[in-house]
């Protein structure tokens, strides 16, 4: 990469040093060496953001449905878990990247320490979730057990995804190395998120699918013994999960190990020691008054709000109103492998026309596919085809929000110099409402079961739930989408201005060297 591609990215530390000011003391980051990220370094820090989807995705598409017909938790409580969860876990967000910002930097950094020592209590709260301590517990008990254990992953996992999100901004390189490092990510989350669900649908698929056929044999009238066939499908079912858990929280470890092991954390910034940092609400109205970064974050809420509702209640719609219970584990799959093959596609696509026209053309995709898979009842191969249509979609949802964060990032650098250290407040209220759009949408679609007559355990077809499912899988999805685009009609930094970000992040740093040279004479 030659000197005139170089960004304030690629002035960041190799070491610390201060030198003497008049108004205090000046921080001098020594320059790197302004060579590109290696490779290596990528496809590691790429590998780290796989523990949060593979978790993530495995409890958006399941988690409801092993509540539901596997606990057999009334909707009303399987809601306020859904939505108490995620409301707690989007608040824990912004209170992780105020205690990140202000936690001591060590000598492997400010960020990867969290990320090592919350690790291994996410992984034991990943397993607690889906473990029933008890078959025969009250549902108070089971209530409060997966609210805590909910509760208490979420948290472990705001100290694991904060830091590593903001440490976007700390691998070293430039512009084009953080677009490349984000698209190397994007594509290890979609395989993640094809793995996670892989390996949850394929483990627990085949019991949903015995007990759907238990469920027929009953309604054609078929004579069982007793209920002991469903009563034996339903514990295999629970083991089912727990075995599942094992081994996604065993590929959280290793990820993780591999991120820890391959990445090394950064610092940047020239600034003088007195402005140095900011209060924690200074620092927050700074963010929050940002208008680019408003843009980028109400759209991104209203666009997960879509697709949050259509992942959480796409195990269900199959199994109880497209009659296609034996067979949603594999329409899963044909989704998330759609999106993973995508993911180089979009990237070529932004690249070529720039991020904003990816992102309209991409989400506009998604709209066709959802109204044909809610309106084609049972019809398999049709629905098979909108499937890999929505992957193209899901692709991009994956990819352009998270690459556009940094432009904003990089926007506020450029207009605010002297305030530095303020990353993870911008990242963790990124997360944050996208978790809040993702525990409205838990809680929301699971009321709206509940009030449509959804009884657990059931095997009776309820025509009000069914159509319940259709709106939430088509209309609402579709209107959230249309709104979210309107938000980001008017989000203000396109390629021209990614052009001129380059050259006054680059002024910002020769004033400070130019400065450091007056104050050593």
């Amino acid at each position: 990469m030659g000197s005139e591609e170089q960004s304030l990215g690629e002035k960041l530390l190799e070491e610390e040093e201060t030198y003497p000011h008049p108004g205090g003391s000046v921080r001098v980051l020594q320059k790197g060496n302004g060579r590109a990220l290696p490779f290596c370094r990528k496809i590691c820090f790429a590998v780290g953001g796989a523990p949060y989807q593979m978790t993530g995705n495995a409890i958006g598409f399941f988690l409801q449905i092993f509540l539901l017909d596997v606990v057999q938790m009334e909707a009303f409580y399987a809601s306020l878990i859904l939505f108490i969860g995620r409301v707690w876990d989007a608040f824990t967000d912004p209170i992780v990247g105020f205690l990140v910002s202000k936690s001591r930097r060590t000598r492997f950094g400010k960020l990867l320490p969290w990320i090592l020592f919350s690790m291994p209590f996410g992984v034991a709260s990943y397993f607690l979730l889906w473990f029933s301590p008890s078959y025969t517990m009250s549902w108070k008990y089971s209530f409060f057990w997966y609210l805590m254990t909910y509760c208490a992953f979420h948290t472990c996992m705001s100290c694991f995804h904060v830091p590593y999100s903001a440490l976007t901004m700390f691998l070293g390189g430039g512009q084009r190395d953080r677009d490349s490092a984000t698209a190397y990510r994007m594509g290890v989350e979609v395989v993640a998120t094809l793995a996670g669900a892989a390996i949850q649908g394929q483990i627990v698929g085949a019991y949903h699918v015995q007990t759907a056929e238990t469920c027929r044999m009953m309604q054609n009238g078929t004579e069982l013994n007793n209920t002991s066939p469903l009563v034996n499908s339903l514990n295999n079912t629970k083991w089912a999960y727990m075995l599942a858990a094992m081994v996604i929280g065993s590929l959280y470890f290793l990820c993780s190990l591999i991120l820890l092991l391959g990445v090394k954390e950064h610092t940047g910034g020239f600034a003088p020691k007195d402005h140095l940092h900011v209060s924690y609400v200074t620092g927050l109205k700074l963010v929050m008054s940002h208008k680019p970064y408003l843009s980028l974050t109400f759209g991104f809420l209203f666009i997960s709000l879509a697709f949050q509702l259509v992942q959480n209640n796409f195990a269900l719609f199959c199994t109880h109103a497209a009659g296609l219970g034996n067979h949603f584990q594999h329409i899963i799959f044909v989704i998330l492998v759609s999106a993973t093959v995508m993911v180089p596609f979009w990237q070529w696509v932004l690249v070529k026309f720039g991020k904003k026209i990816a992102l309209f053309v991409g989400l506009i995709w998604y709209i066709p596919p959802l109204i044909i898979i809610a309106t084609v009842n049972g019809n398999l191969p049709v629905i098979i085809v909108m499937a890999i249509a929505a992957g193209v979609s899901l692709a991009v949802a994956f990819l352009l929000p998270w690459s556009m964060l940094p432009d904003v990032v990089d926007d506020f650098r450029a207009k605010n110099p002297h305030c530095v250290d303020l990353e993870p407040l911008f990242y963790s209220f990124y997360v944050f409402f996208t978790k809040f759009a993702a525990g409205a949408s838990l809680g929301f679609s699971t009321l709206c079961l509940h009030f449509s007559g959804y009884r657990p355990g059931s095997c009776e077809y309820i025509s009000a739930v069914a159509m319940t499912l259709k709106v939430l899988i088509a209309p609402v999805p579709i209107t959230l989408l249309l709104i979210g685009l309107i938000i980001f009609y008017f989000y203000p930094i396109n390629e021209a201005r990614r052009k001129e970000l380059k050259m006054e992040l680059e002024g910002v740093v020769k004033s400070w060297e130019m400065e450091l040279e007056e104050n050593t004479l």
